[in-house]
Order: C-alpha cells, then structure tokens, then sequence
C-alpha cells in the first residue's frame, strides 16, 4: 500500500529553522513527482515546493525562495523540506504529495497530485 508520512514539524520562533522529512512506503519516491503543501487555519492550501521525478529540477513559490530548500535522499526513500529564517506566516500543516505521471515539471498545484500524508504542524511563533 502507498503511503507518505510526514515528520519533523513542531514549534520554532521567527528566524530559525525546521526540517521536515516525508518518507514513503510501497513505492519508490525516486519515481514520482513529490511536492510540499500547507495550509493555514482560514486559507486555502498552497503549494510550497515540489522535485520532478528522477531530477533533480526543483520549484519553489514566490513567498519561500530563498529560505527553503527541497531535496531527496534516495537511499532512504524520503524527501526532506529544509526551512530556515522562518516567519509567522510560514505557520500551517505541511503535507507532501506524490504525482504519479511523468512530466517535463514538477507542479505547485495541489490537484495535480495523487498520494497525500497526514500533515505535520508549523508554528512559527514567539
């Protein structure tokens, strides 16, 4: 069964960092397409970043370039979020996705992906 999860979320104040790891299990991450979300109370979901499949091509929304960075650890089937100079506004419940279909791109819209994990929470407060 295909499954992503989450972890790494949790309390941090304005400026410092978080990593957020998403795992996978019964596929390989290295295959699909795998992007991170958030979404705060009252807002609707927003696409962060994402990393093409069998790539190293990233993309990155306009509010986090420069602060945050996506990568993939093959070996260990996961993909990892680095987030540094965190601000309030960074606060919500991060999910990745998986898009299973082969594309030129990675996608920030979250209708384009098919496997979701359960969120981790990012509060980014004094």
């Amino acid at each position: 069964q295909l499954q992503l999860a989450e972890s790494g979320g949790g309390l941090v104040q304005p400026g410092g960092s978080l990593r957020l790891s998403c795992a996978a299990s019964g596929f390989t991450l290295n295959d699909y397409a795998i992007g991170w979300f958030r979404q705060a109370p009252g807002k609707e979901r927003e696409g962060v970043s994402c990393i093409r499949r069998n790539s190293g091509i990233t993309n990155y929304a306009d509010s986090v370039k420069g602060r945050f960075t996506i990568s993939r650890d093959s070996a260990k089937n996961t993909v990892y979020l680095q987030m540094d100079s965190l601000k309030p506004e960074d606060t919500g419940v991060y999910y990745c996705a998986a898009d299973r279909f082969s594309r030129p791109y990675c996608s920030l819209s979250g209708t384009t992906y098919d496997y979701w994990g359960q969120g981790t929470q990012v509060t980014v407060s004094t």
